[in-house]
């Protein structure tokens, strides 16, 4: 959003937005990009294997996306090793500069200062935008969605914006209820940068947040470089109060290309790094708290800035910085 008739079209669809922007904004109080469990909670270091379980999918495998799959009955959790088959997929195939997929993904929009909140509740420093500058494909099978430093062009609550970031859900377009979600991801690494792969339950404008439930399949800050957090966040334990846990890579977590993923269940959430598993969590973890992650979530991909997890950003942080997302898929239990 370079100049001011983008800016306009940015306002208009802000305005356009606001509804639904309510809801969103208070679904990131302190939890998920959003805000994610503070520093508090986090499970002994550990170094993932670099290749993934013997039950995992094949990471280098590159399969033609499919239809959003059919309604199936309700799993169980397994007892034993599973067998996975693909039932969804976008691989962010289209032409460089192309934005993402408008079948599966729309965006949240503006600076999240909505309804007392600012900064999506989380005191974070961009505006979002759904300029390909900030989120398009690369035409080498990449989804790019990248910082920038603002023009001055955008307002936000402190003034004009400094930076400007996508947020991309699926939102009324893609739900899912249980399988293994998984994304092959780059971070950027810079501090003050704050990337992640989340989930919202689809009920929140109904219930709100954190009743709707938040699935952080992974957070990751600049400023803790070898570590990646996955978090819960629902009714009693949500905010720097998730249930949260952490894998330390023991080096930079930007420096390649890792898989993150959870197997979902009912009543349990199991989340990996590489295959490896470092965090779980069952309705036991929460009591007498409610457990709130059995009904169908929408999928979100963001770079946030700032902010309570993010923390500060230095000024003269290097910019551009992109999370480059290789793919994101859904697998479902394989019938005998």
């Amino acid at each position: 959003m370079r100049d001011a008739s983008r800016s306009a079209r940015g306002t208009a669809a802000r305005a356009r937005r606001r509804v639904g922007l309510v809801a969103l904004a208070l679904a990131s109080l302190g939890a998920g990009c959003g805000g994610a469990g503070g520093d508090a909670g986090s499970s002994p270091a550990v170094v993932p294997s670099p290749s993934p379980a013997a039950t995992s999918p094949a990471p280098s495998s590159t399969p033609a996306a499919t239809p959003s799959p059919s309604p199936t009955p309700i799993p169980t959790a397994p007892t034993g090793p599973v067998t996975w088959t693909l039932a969804w997929s976008d691989e962010f195939d289209g032409p460089a500069g192309a934005p993402p997929d408008p079948a599966t993904w729309g965006y949240d929009l503006g600076d999240g200062s909505v309804a007392g909140l600012v900064g999506w509740g989380n005191n974070e420093l961009q505006s979002y935008t759904d300029s390909p500058e900030n989120a398009a494909t690369d035409g080498d099978g990449h989804l790019v969605i990248t910082v920038l430093r603002a023009d001055g062009a955008l307002d936000c609550y402190y003034g004009p914006c400094e930076y400007t970031s996508a947020r991309l859900l699926t939102r009324d377009r893609y739900e899912i209820q249980y399988g293994r979600i998984e994304a092959r991801i780059k971070v950027p690494g810079a501090p003050g940068l704050w990337p992640a792969f989340w989930m919202l339950g689809n009920d929140i404008e109904r219930v709100g947040w954190p009743e709707s439930g938040e699935i952080d399949i992974m957070e990751f800050v600049g400023r803790r470089p070898n570590e990646v957090l996955g978090t819960i966040h629902g009714p009693g334990y949500s905010g720097s109060s998730g249930f949260t846990g952490a894998i330390d890579l023991g080096g930079p977590v930007a420096d390649d290309f890792h898989t993150f993923a959870i197997d979902w269940w009912p009543g349990s959430i199991t989340w990996r790094l590489d295959g490896e598993v470092f965090h779980e969590a069952v309705p036991d973890d929460v009591a007498p708290n409610r457990w709130v992650f059995d009904h169908p979530f929408f999928l979100i991909l963001n770079v946030a800035v700032g902010g309570n997890l993010g923390g500060p950003v230095a000024a003269d942080v290097p910019l551009p910085q992109s999370m480059v997302v290789d793919y994101v898929r859904l697998y479902r239990e394989a019938t005998p």
